[in-house]
């Protein structure tokens, strides 16, 4: 067998095995620059949702002037993390444990517990 040969047949292994084939710096690159439509699911469009969350979560801490060390060290009710949480949620499609995981918040049920009474009290607030 040819030597070009056995690298094509290689990368089709690769592809029987993965959705991508490259560097793993390419498969961080590619999620977000995926279009996700209705035809879209799987690995994918997970991945692509995840990458999205990530650097939502990274920008927020930012603008906080927060590191991951601030998430782990403030309460799991802290009002910022809710806020930001609620973030997540109108702009991922992430689960509740997800977040709850990724801002230190406990659990899933508890997250969306903080995530009613947070949205119940802004009502009560306005009205």
């Amino acid at each position: 067998m040819a030597p070009g040969q056995r690298a094509q047949e290689e990368e089709l292994l690769a592809l029987e095995r993965g959705w991508y084939v490259g560097s793993e710096q390419f498969r961080k690159e590619l999620p977000a620059q995926m279009k996700v439509g209705p035809e879209n699911y799987g690995e994918e469009v997970y991945q692509s949702g995840e990458q999205k969350a990530l650097k939502l979560v990274e920008s927020e801490l930012k603008k906080l002037g927060w590191t991951g060390a601030d998430l782990l060290e403030r309460a799991k009710g802290d009002i910022t993390k809710i806020r930001v949480a609620k973030k997540l949620r109108q702009e991922t499609t992430m689960t509740l444990q997800w977040i709850a995981n990724a801002l230190h918040m406990g659990t899933k049920t508890h997250l969306s517990h903080l995530l009613y009474w947070h949205g119940k009290e802004k009502k009560k607030r306005r009205g």
